[in-house]
């Protein structure tokens, strides 16, 4: 796979794409951050249509999916990057493409959008990623099916078992199931007092499952690697997340800085172990999170770093998925 795609390549594919793309308020997104945008654009280059909505525009009447749906435009511009038309109803069978790229939480809210996207999927459009795969494959819980990929790691709701795992490792990371972007993550360690309110909260009171991870301490120097897969194939280069000197959280979004780097002979034998799987589920565009050579998440829902990467190396990252596409359309 090339690192770089060519702005100016034609789609191969012989009618005019046309696109839909799910997401939260483009109004509201970081322009020079935001992979939908990059996606946006290249999808753009090649002529294909872009439609947009937002969650709460989809719906399901006698079994159609339907949708409220925008023509829009987009800019490389950061203070002005889209432009909308005129809302109006349509079948979202009459596409070709829908781009789920709403963030999450994955609450049952998004899993209902799943159902919606599903049937636009039984009547052939290429949904990125599966409708199926966004419901079975937790971002957190996932990493179970490569436990050779990952640090030892439990899912539980059970606080005594939390404590005991706290024990045999000395210093572990807590997490819910459902977050994103550094939302709700502690870091803990045996003598921390404050152990028991925080495995009371993230189970609340044993009735929902949590996740505790041995803590890796190469995130401190070497970051939070996000290795971005398309297709089953990683892009040429991950970008290292290094939390800041106030946090221990290697989130973007948490204020880490992102540093990308060149991917090692452990990144490419991790996305050999687990792209193949991604691959037969038809999860298209995934974000792989690496800590000390180990896997803590494999993000489906909305991964992100193109931008970053784009930027420091002058790839066009989504053209890759572009490409990879056009390759399940022909």
């Amino acid at each position: 796979m090339s690192p770089t795609a060519d702005k100016t390549r034609p789609s191969t594919v012989s009618q005019p794409v046309r696109v839909v793309v799910v997401m939260d308020p483009i109004s509201e997104i970081k322009p020079a951050k935001d992979t939908t945008l990059a996606m946006l654009l290249a999808a753009q280059e090649r002529g294909w249509e872009l439609w947009y909505a937002e969650q709460r525009d989809l719906w399901l009447r006698d079994g159609a999916p339907l949708a409220r749906l925008a023509r829009v435009t987009v800019k490389n511009d950061l203070e002005d990057w889209y432009e909308l038309g005129e809302s109006q109803v349509q079948g979202l069978s009459e596409f070709d493409v829908i781009l789920m790229r709403k963030d999450p939480p994955f609450d049952m809210e998004y899993i209902y959008t799943t159902y919606i996207l599903e049937r636009a999927e039984e009547a052939g459009v290429l949904v990125v990623n599966r409708p199926q795969g966004l419901r079975d494959m937790n971002e957190k819980v996932y990493t179970a099916w490569f436990p050779q990929c990952c640090a030892p790691t439990l899912i539980t709701r059970d606080m005594a078992d939390m404590h005991a795992f706290l024990k045999e490792h000395g210093r572990i990371v807590c997490k819910p199931l459902y977050g994103m972007g550094g939302r709700s993550i502690f870091v803990l360690e045996q003598s921390d007092k404050n152990a028991n309110v925080i495995f009371e909260t993230m189970t609340e009171y044993g009735t929902r499952f949590a996740i505790v991870q041995k803590y890796l301490p190469e995130i401190v120097e070497s970051g939070d690697s996000r290795i971005l897969v398309i297709d089953g194939e990683p892009a040429p280069y991950a970008l290292a997340r290094i939390p800041s000197a106030t946090d221990n959280r290697g989130n973007l979004a948490a204020g880490a800085k992102g540093v990308g780097r060149e991917l090692n002979e452990r990144d490419r034998w991790l996305v050999g172990q687990i792209g193949p799987e991604l691959r037969r589920r038809g999860m298209l565009f995934v974000g792989l999170d690496v800590i000390g050579g180990f896997v803590t998440e494999i993000n489906v829902t909305s991964p992100t770093g193109v931008r970053e990467l784009d930027k420091q190396f002058g790839t066009r990252i989504a053209g890759l998925l572009m490409d990879a596409i056009e390759k399940r359309l022909q």
